[in-house]
């Protein structure tokens, strides 16, 4: 007797409802993706918008390896905007900016007038670059070989730059920089001690002119940041030089003075008193560790 095959189901004709939902799914997600995608924060995208255009115009916020004074542009010859303000956010941002750059290009009109002398021997260039005004001043104008006191000349015309830098509000590096010929005195045990003792010299100066010490930063380069390579008298000539930097001015409600972004932050206390020199040693600078006395050795001179 045959055996009877089980009964088949029916064929179902709705397979296709599996296929349709999940279509439908994915285009009920595409829809939301591209709603999500719509909705723009605005203040958000100006604040990026912002950062960008900041990030692209203005280079003077992006951290920089070289010295400020590398690369001048003089103040008054054609080449003028190297004073480059943060980027606008309102017209009245914008006002500001153009009459802060405004002042600084007039009080580096009014050093050269003042320094016009030394300016024309070449003993002193006043420049702009990124960071501000930058005044440059040949050793020999302030000091004399292996010393950090300064000329009475030098002391009566610094005064004069010192009132006219009072009436700022920029903050102020003040850089002292050697040649390559090392010097070992009992004052100074080498280029370190000396370019440091000169930049703090200067500072002092202004200190006693009306200058906020607040707003002074002095720093020792030693012979590390020539202007001129080579060991020629020439080049070394122009190489021993202390450079005032005038940071642009803050803009309003900004109370807080900018230091360069490569120079250090002052400490948050005083630093603690250094010990009294040798009674045969000048004064130490405030900030220079003691030198110890050492045998007389031959000193190469022209520093």
């Amino acid at each position: 007797m045959p055996r009877k095959r089980p009964p088949e189901d029916p064929e179902s004709h709705d397979r296709w409802l599996v296929s349709y939902a999940d279509f439908i799914t994915l285009l009920f997600a595409f829809f939301v993706v591209m709603y999500a995608i719509s909705q723009v924060n605005e203040s958000k995208y100006r604040v990026l918008s912002d950062s960008l255009v900041q990030a692209f115009q203005n280079p003077s916020r992006l951290p920089d390896a070289q010295s400020p004074t590398n690369s001048p542009r003089s103040i008054l010859g054609k080449e003028q905007g190297g004073i480059v303000g943060p980027a606008p956010g309102s017209p009245e941002d914008e006002a500001a900016i153009r009459a802060m750059m405004a002042r600084m290009r007039e009080l580096g009109a009014e050093l050269s007038t003042m320094l016009d002398p030394l300016v024309k021997d070449g003993l002193v260039r006043v420049s702009e670059t990124r960071q501000g005004l930058v005044i440059e001043i040949n050793a020999s104008v302030l000091f004399r070989s292996g010393q950090s006191a300064l000329e009475p000349a030098a002391t009566r015309t610094l005064s004069e730059v010192a009132r006219v830098l009072a009436r700022t509000r920029s903050a102020i590096a003040v850089e002292g920089h050697t040649d390559d010929v090392p010097i070992a005195t009992p004052a100074f045990a080498s280029n370190w001690e000396l370019s440091a003792s000169r930049a703090a010299t200067v500072v002092r100066l202004f200190v006693e002119n009306g200058i906020p010490a607040a707003r002074l930063t002095a720093i020792g380069h030693a012979d590390n940041q020539p202007v001129v390579p080579g060991g020629s008298p020439e080049a070394r000539a122009r190489n021993r030089r202390v450079a005032v930097i005038i940071q642009a001015e803050p803009l309003p409600g900004q109370p807080q003075l900018p230091r360069p972004a490569s120079l250090p932050q002052a400490p948050a206390e005083p630093p603690a008193p250094v010990p009294a020199p040798a009674a045969t040693a000048p004064p130490v600078a405030p900030g220079v560790p003691p030198v110890v006395p050492q045998p007389p050795t031959a000193v190469l001179p022209q520093k």
